[in-house]
């Protein structure tokens, strides 16, 4: 993938209120989350952030599942986009009516999207449920920052070494690959954990390439931070 970025320029006396980190496990989703909150609080900037690994999460629909790593014991992937799509409609709201800059970690593609792919939503039916997610959230004059590594593979295999066995591997494994996607395509262990991040990362690119809101694309295989987040300061105007 190109690195893409959009004109970045807002409307007359429009203001940038929301800014989303997306990206596979261990893409630096997070870290740059609380990045970007340390910059807008040096520049006197009233700002909210959200972590992924919070629970409730106010954006996040299959928290209302009676078991969390297996939704579709109890909700349809239509279902699980409809509540999706009612928290993010309430979400916006609010955010429309506080001066903050909301600062997301993930819950465009990474989260809900995931979990709509493992219980085998189409990827048609996905690209729908996301582009109408895009009308919801244009009024905050969103900015989507994606990261991506060529080498899909590879990346999953650093984080994993990285995160450990337990953290790293055995958590991933016993969640994402007992979904009806991963069992029905015998993805197993690490190898089949990497399957299916290389099959997310073709979704989330196709779905990244079709948004048509401020976006920029980088790929951080070689963890170049600073020139990375001067990009990101640069496209937020800073």
């Amino acid at each position: 993938m190109n690195q893409v970025k959009s004109s970045i320029k807002l409307p007359e006396g429009a203001r940038r209120r929301l800014v989303i980190f997306e990206g596979i496990m261990g893409s630096g989703k997070s870290t740059s989350t609380r990045w970007l909150g340390q910059q807008l609080t040096a520049r006197n900037i009233a700002h909210r952030i959200q972590m992924e690994r919070v629970y409730p999460h106010p954006l996040r629909a299959t928290d209302a599942a009676s078991d969390w790593f297996k939704p579709w014991l109890d909700m349809t992937p239509q279902a699980l986009a409809s509540r999706r799509m009612a928290l993010w409609t309430t979400f916006v709201a609010e955010a429309l009516a506080s001066p903050d800059v909301h600062v997301i970690d993930g819950q465009l593609f990474h989260g809900d999207v995931t979990n709509l792919l493992l219980m085998n939503m189409s990827p048609a039916a996905i690209a729908e449920h996301v582009l109408a997610l895009e009308q919801v959230m244009r009024p905050l004059h969103p900015l989507v920052v994606y990261y991506h590594q060529s080498d899909i593979d590879q990346a999953i295999r650093r984080t994993a070494a990285e995160r450990g066995e337990e953290l790293g591997v055995r958590y991933q494994v016993d969640w994402k690959l007992k979904y009806p996607y991963a069992v029905e395509r015998k993805l197993e262990g690490l190898d089949g954990l990497s399957r299916l991040y290389v099959d997310y990362r073709a979704l989330t690119d196709s779905l990244f390439a079709r948004l048509s809101l401020d976006k920029l694309a980088i790929e951080n295989t070689a963890g170049d931070w600073p020139t990375y987040y001067a990009q990101i300061e640069e496209a937020l105007g800073f």
